[in-house]
């Protein structure tokens, strides 16, 4: 009588390990970890602008409708009037050198201000640009902006085109 065997041959050993690596290339092509980090960034930019936006129109409201001037200190203007504690932080883009704005970036922050006046504005936006590429092909663009508008008082996302046409303002993607 022949003894009974116990146990994998080395074969199906290697074929199980063949098996499970292709499926954890499956899962890691399908999750995309970069995309995951550009999203995560994305999300708190958007809501770096939103809570901005509010403290804004809550700087506007105790201001009779003014809103700070258009300087490279427009956050810390809403800073010492007490519309925020601190100036969210900058949020590092992943492809290093990108140009987030050209004038009133706030200081140690990744967003940007403009507005209708450069002196005592009477409406103005507070802007980001996203990173990730769910958020870029939303707006079928290769540039996709988070932008608060105090007059529409809501945070929209903006293709390029689009960013540049309502608001007239000179971005570099």
């Amino acid at each position: 009588m022949t003894a009974l065997k116990k146990g994998f041959t080395l074969i199906e050993l290697l074929i199980v390990i063949a098996i499970l690596g292709v499926l954890a290339v499956v899962v890691l092509v399908a999750i995309n970890p970069a995309q995951q980090l550009a999203r995560t960034r994305d999300a708190g930019r958007i809501s770096a602008v939103a809570q901005i936006g509010h403290a804004l129109v809550a700087y506007a409201t105790t201001h009779n409708s003014a809103y700070p001037d258009e300087a490279a200190t427009w956050a810390a203007t809403l800073v010492t009037a007490g519309e925020i504690s601190v100036v969210p932080g900058p949020i590092a883009y992943s492809v290093v050198g990108r140009t987030i704005c050209g004038t009133n970036l706030a200081t140690n922050s990744s967003l940007c201000y403009a507005g209708s006046a450069a002196t005592a504005p009477t409406n103005v936006i507070v802007f980001a640009r996203l990173e990730s590429d769910s958020n870029n092909s939303l707006c079928g663009a290769t540039a996709a902006w988070e932008v608060y508008d105090t007059v529409k008082g809501r945070a929209v996302k903006l293709s390029l085109t689009k960013f540049v046409r309502m608001f007239k303002i000179s971005t570099r993607c």
